[in-house]
């Protein structure tokens, strides 16, 4: 064999069949299915929980398996009665919370895209702001505001608080700032008027972004716990995350319980991204959320 030959088979064994260098390509996808298996625990100890006997929950040494495999913690909580109407609470406010979120957060952003008008750059500056403060600094006076509207203990009140959401707004912004100005001025032209341009070009050409911020909003809305805790009293109108916390404070330490309704309350979630995830994908990579 030749010297260039050698080199040439050198080359091959350290390349893949796209140019790039083959042990490295195998090295990060072991190294990734190792995270992913390492992220995969917490829910096969959670699984594995729910489906043991409450008395052995918290027997030493922990093992991964009790003496028997039980649907008891999870017939308990449907017995109980109470789970499916904070599913249906959950599913309620999470799905008004997304659509309001998409529709109010794209109208925004359209106008800071295509409209000049008087102190655009001030509420422009005011909508970044509104990214600095946290969530929980606003309680007491969205409390506040929530009681003397009457909307406490009531959907509204767990709803209207989460509709506003920056961040939807920003995305929506550069989303629609890379759509050509041309398409505009035609449609104007052709007599449009720019709530219809708006409507039947900027979103259907912004589908990929609705699909990312409409997970995304859902994902945040179901599994919110601070604010559907502090503007609900009523057992009735709890959702997900709130039920599990009376579960865990007026039950004891039940853990297999608590495991059960977990994964219970992650189901739909875990549904909407193997439904969605490529446009989860795909909208991240357009608008410009990664890391």
């Amino acid at each position: 064999m030749t010297a260039i030959g050698m080199r040439q088979t050198a080359a091959g064994l350290v390349e893949g069949p796209r140019g790039g260098p083959s042990w490295s390509r195998a090295v990060l996808y072991v190294v990734l299915m190792l995270i992913a298996a390492l992220w995969l625990v917490p829910l096969a100890w959670a699984v594995a929980t729910s489906l043991k006997p409450d008395a052995e929950t918290t027997v030493a040494p922990v093992t991964w398996h009790g003496s028997k495999v039980t649907l008891d913690a999870y017939r308990t909580i449907l017995d109980q009665g109470n789970i499916l109407k904070w599913y249906f609470n959950s599913l309620v406010t999470a799905t008004v919370i997304t659509g309001g979120t998409i529709i109010t957060a794209s109208l925004c952003a359209f106008a800071f895209s295509r409209m000049r008008f008087a102190s655009r750059g001030f509420l422009l500056w005011a909508l970044l702001a509104g990214l600095i403060v946290p969530f929980q600094a606003l309680i007491v006076p969205l409390f506040t505001e929530m009681k003397s509207f009457g909307l406490a203990d009531s959907y509204w009140g767990i709803i209207l608080p989460q509709l506003a959401s920056p961040i939807a707004v920003l995305v929506y912004k550069r989303a629609f700032d890379a759509v050509p100005r041309e398409l505009e001025e035609s449609a104007l032209v052709d007599g449009a008027s720019m709530f219809r341009v708006y409507w039947q070009i900027w979103m259907p050409l912004s589908r990929a972004t609705t699909a990312a911020v409409g997970i995304f909003t859902f994902v945040l809305a179901w599994n919110n716990f601070i604010w559907p805790f502090v503007i609900t009293s009523a057992g009735h109108l709890f959702t997900i995350p709130v039920g599990l916390a009376t579960v865990s404070t007026s039950y004891g330490a039940l853990y297999a319980q608590q495991m059960a309704l977990a994964i219970m309350g992650a189901v739909p979630l875990l549904v909407a991204f193997l439904l969605f995830q490529r446009q989860i994908v795909q909208g991240i990579a357009n608008t410009g959320l990664k890391g």
